[in-house]
């Protein structure tokens, strides 16, 4: 058993083609924010409800990232990741997440991700 589930299955979804499945999984009272950086000076910070994720889903490639969780654990109703991105198996960013969750639902998330670092497993 994954010690972050949620956050996993998220993760899955953005990496298919079909990543709005995620929109299924969050509250009536989501707010996010997700920080994302293509390197110096090229960052674009995302937040808002259900219709900010619909604007950060629109923006982003299908089916080109793939996620993977190198370390991650949760602390009462939040869960909490570190990864790294790839895009046909190069690196291309680390990120974190945190999402608060609600019966099964997130309710609160906060990503940022960077190209300047790599972590790795």
């Amino acid at each position: 058993m994954s010690a972050t589930p949620f956050l996993r299955q998220w993760f899955t979804f953005m990496d298919s083609d079909d990543p709005d499945r995620v929109l299924d999984h969050i509250t009536d009272d989501f707010v996010m924010s997700v920080l994302f950086s293509r390197g110096a000076d090229q960052a674009a910070e995302f937040t808002g409800d259900r219709e900010g994720l619909v604007g950060y889903l629109a923006q982003r490639e299908k089916s080109t990232l793939v996620h993977e969780v190198i370390a991650g654990s949760t602390v009462g109703d939040t869960e909490l990741v570190l990864g790294r991105t790839t895009r046909d198996g190069a690196f291309e960013a680390s990120f974190n997440a945190s999402a608060q969750l609600v019966d099964g639902k997130v309710r609160r998330l906060l990503m940022a991700r960077t190209p300047a670092l790599e972590f790795r497993a």
